[in-house]
């Protein structure tokens, strides 16, 4: 019987098929990471060379995007390794994955919180906006978003180094998520399952309260407006945010928020796919094709011009 002094790496068996299927996933996976990594790397430099992409709302979107990149690669560069090599990863190197993905993962829900309180800031309390989301509270609220994530981090990685695995040491998983460690866990697990809960649930409501409630004020807001382009427009500079959290929400909180005691393995790689592999790729275009500044600016460092003024 091995235990957590002598158990030294994990297999991971979230991709087991024949090799026809893991080629073309490897294929996939590696098309996706190197989208992710040029999409949100192109966004960030859009941003930071543009003058006039200097408002707080391209500030915390820059953010997000060095986040996706941070979160895909926490996984990604692993799992195409092992559709070549052996599908194992070693202990402390399961520990420090997982570790990153919940870094990660939560600060991401606080930046979106971040971002959903400078919309209704802007859209709800126009005339004191620059008053409000001023530099320094802007970097304050990235600042926060990164400690609370580490700080959620390290109070439930700590306590799973101290689980014992009892020999088994295969995760049905393709990466090393919290919930798939502490299933395969013969030590008593009731405390690190209520820390998990009682902690994300109150990071997850209270981020959770912020979107909702800044996007409530928003509607309503915007549904006092007379003109009906501005409803368009205002609804429209919002759209892209709201998609990409209901995208992250719905998926991640599915994942980490029900019982454990719920096996659901092929749905819990659906999700993880989803929230920490689909959306990192899909922000950037979402927020491209949403965002006309941001559109306008992609069209002039790509050096497009419009079919007429190349007629005229």
């Amino acid at each position: 019987m091995e235990n957590q002094t002598t158990l030294t790496y994990f297999v991971l068996l979230g991709f087991s098929y024949n090799l026809p299927v893991q080629i073309f996933l490897f294929l996939m996976f590696l098309f996706i990471y190197a989208t992710t990594v040029l999409g949100n790397t192109v966004i960030i430099t859009i941003i930071t060379t543009n003058n006039h992409l200097r408002s707080p709302m391209y500030f915390f979107l820059s953010h997000l995007s060095f986040l996706d990149i941070c979160f895909s690669s926490v996984t990604l560069p692993n799992l195409l390794l092992n559709f070549y090599s052996s599908q194992t990863i070693s202990y402390s190197g399961c520990i420090a994955q997982m570790f990153l993905i919940l870094q990660s993962g939560w600060t991401e829900v606080y930046i979106l919180a971040a971002m959903a309180f400078d919309r209704y800031t802007a859209i709800c309390k126009p005339l004191h906006y620059v008053q409000i989301m001023n530099r320094v509270f802007c970097r304050w609220l990235v600042g926060a978003a990164w400690v609370i994530g580490y700080m959620y981090s390290m109070v439930n990685s700590l306590p799973i180094l101290k689980l014992t695995f009892c020999g088994q040491n295969v995760i049905r998983h393709f990466s090393c998520e919290y919930p798939s460690l502490l299933a395969l866990s013969c030590t008593e697990t009731f405390l690190y399952v209520t820390t998990f809960f009682i902690s994300g649930f109150t990071i997850g409501v209270s981020s959770s309260l912020v979107i909702l409630c800044s996007y409530v004020r928003i509607v309503s807001t915007v549904l006092k407006m007379q003109s009906a382009e501005a409803r368009k427009k205002t609804f429209s500079t919002c759209s892209a945010h709201l998609i990409v959290v209901i995208l992250y929400y719905g998926t991640g909180c599915t994942r980490y928020m029900r019982p454990m005691s719920v096996s659901l393995a092929i749905l819990d790689e659906l999700f993880s796919i989803q929230y920490s592999i689909l959306t990192p790729m899909l922000n950037p275009i979402i927020y491209s094709l949403k965002t006309r500044e941001i559109r306008e600016a992609l069209k002039k460092i790509l050096g497009y011009k419009p079919l007429t003024s190349c007629i005229a």
